[in-house]
């Protein structure tokens, strides 16, 4: 069976924007994103980044972690802003919304439905993991069909902004076994989490 994974950037305080929710990393944004980080997204994560870093870093590894990305309607839309109508054509992309009508990009899909009942019909198919790149809210609506987290974790604190998980989760305490990490130069960690499972 396929998996959720949760691939976000993190604060040190738990925010992944800050609280206008446009991107942090962005040419007005306040989040540094130094040699050492970059290479290893190119080398570990290819698939995660937009295609136009692929384009200016000349990456054609399509990657091994997902072949899938699911956002909700905020967080693509700050790709539109920037004029992007599918920031990863290289993966399947589907945006959750119950506002747009109709994609602005063919081979994005707009999906309506249940995020929840969504996530379980991917999980089935074939395929390699499923990406969530966020937003906050709809990682809320999801959290407990998270089966992995994959948290980048930056050296800043920021004090207020958008959480990892938006007031959309449920109460429900859980456990996760660290997997993985990467501790970087520029004092960035990459750390992997695995759902525990009630029996753990």
């Amino acid at each position: 069976m396929r998996k959720l994974v949760y691939y976000i950037a993190s604060t040190l305080d738990g925010f992944i924007a800050g609280p206008d929710g446009a991107d942090p990393t962005g040419p007005d944004g306040f989040w540094p994103v130094p040699a050492d980080y970059v290479q290893h997204l190119i080398t570990e994560y290819p698939e995660t980044l937009p295609a136009p870093a692929r384009a200016a870093l000349d990456i054609t590894d399509g990657g091994t972690h997902f072949d899938t990305v699911l956002e909700g309607r905020r967080s693509y839309e700050i790709g539109l802003r920037a004029g992007l109508t599918d920031a990863y054509p290289h993966l399947r992309h589907l945006v959750f919304s119950r506002t747009l009508n109709e994609s602005p990009d063919p081979a994005v899909e707009l999906v309506a439905d249940d995020p929840v009942a969504t996530v379980r019909e991917l999980k089935q198919q074939d395929g390699r993991g499923i990406w969530l790149m966020g937003g906050a809210e709809l990682a809320g609506v999801l959290y407990s069909e998270i089966d992995e987290l994959i948290v980048k974790l930056s050296p800043m604190t920021i004090g207020a902004g958008i959480p990892l998980f938006s007031d959309k989760a449920v109460f429900d305490p859980c456990g996760w076994e660290l997997t993985d990490h990467t501790v970087l130069k520029c004092g960035a960690i990459f750390l992997t989490y695995a759902r525990r499972t009630a029996a753990e």
